[in-house]
């Protein structure tokens, strides 16, 4: 066997960011419907569209007011989404099998743990981040006198240090983490899964085409099982000073609210998740085809 057909048979090494990029030029294309679902899941009025919700924040704050904390919600890609995309695929580098194909990724019950680990872990790096995200979406919806203010994301994280302490950044680091292991099992393992099964037992090719289809299923997949641990979080992370536990809100408002509550949002989360999974996986393949073409010859 020569050393090129010996090269071609290894597992392709990616840069550990490639995922965080990825995510940083979905951000960018879907904040404005991030901030509708934030807006829509912290609102105590109950009924209102993510259309309407996007309408009112135009006429009333202005059209800048719809990338409203856009720092934070890079800064949070760059961290969060760069941690669990790159533990996943170096273990995926590990794990795969070694008598498949390059491309062969391993089966769907070894996805799922591995995936649970690296949400787990980038819901930790990413969880500052996320917190002033929450916050400098929902500012402008307060009322004057509890607004913050944050000028940036980096403005964000100093102020929350000088004044509520250290321990801020992690405020909702639980509901987080579970958000974080439930987002990258339906996300990550789901794409993988879902373009296996379209290779395997479609004509499609391994293309643009099997991305979006994949991509677009692990995005509608992973609003369903994450709605209602996005919708406590966001609860928490916006609040002023409120210490309670995730268990204490998600029941609190179930009570007051019904069942329903556990949902609220599920639209705009889908509208918003459905094109940042599928702007996330495009760029992530495309990527990886530039980098497979620039230091690889494939």
């Amino acid at each position: 066997m020569s050393c090129q057909d010996k090269k071609k048979q290894q597992h392709l090494h990616y840069p550990f960011w490639f995922g965080g990029s990825a995510s940083c030029a979905a951000a960018c294309v879907t904040h404005p419907l991030d901030l509708a679902k934030v807006r829509m899941q912290t609102s105590s009025q109950r009924g209102t569209s993510m259309f309407s919700t996007l309408h009112a924040v135009r006429k009333f704050e202005g059209v800048r007011a719809l990338y409203s904390g856009l720092t934070a919600s890079l800064l949070r890609q760059a961290t969060y989404s760069t941690v669990r995309f790159g533990i996943y695929e170096e273990l995926k580098n590990h794990l795969a099998p070694s008598s498949g194909s390059a491309t062969q990724a391993p089966p769907f019950h070894i996805l799922l743990p591995m995936a649970a680990v690296s949400g787990y872990i980038g819901a930790i790096a990413g969880n500052p981040a996320d917190v002033v995200n929450v916050r400098m979406q929902n500012d402008r919806s307060l009322p004057v006198q509890e607004r913050r203010r944050y000028r940036h994301a980096i403005d964000g994280l100093l102020r929350m240090w000088r004044e509520e302490g250290l321990w801020s950044w992690m405020r909702g680091v639980n509901a987080n983490c579970v958000r974080g292991v439930l987002m990258t099992t339906s996300q990550l393992a789901t794409y993988d899964e879902a373009k296996r099964l379209i290779l395997g037992h479609t004509p499609l090719k391994d293309g643009l085409g099997t991305h979006f289809a994949a991509s677009l299923l692990a995005g509608l997949v992973a609003t369903t099982v994450c709605s209602p641990v996005d919708v406590v979080k966001s609860h928490i992370m916006a609040a002023q000073h409120s210490h309670a536990s995730s268990v204490k809100v998600l029941t609190d408002a179930v009570r007051k609210e019904g069942v329903g509550f556990l949902f609220r949002g599920w639209t705009p989360s889908f509208v918003r998740l459905g094109p940042h999974t599928v702007v996330t996986f495009l760029v992530l393949e495309q990527q990886k085809k530039v980098w497979k073409w620039c230091w690889h010859g494939e």
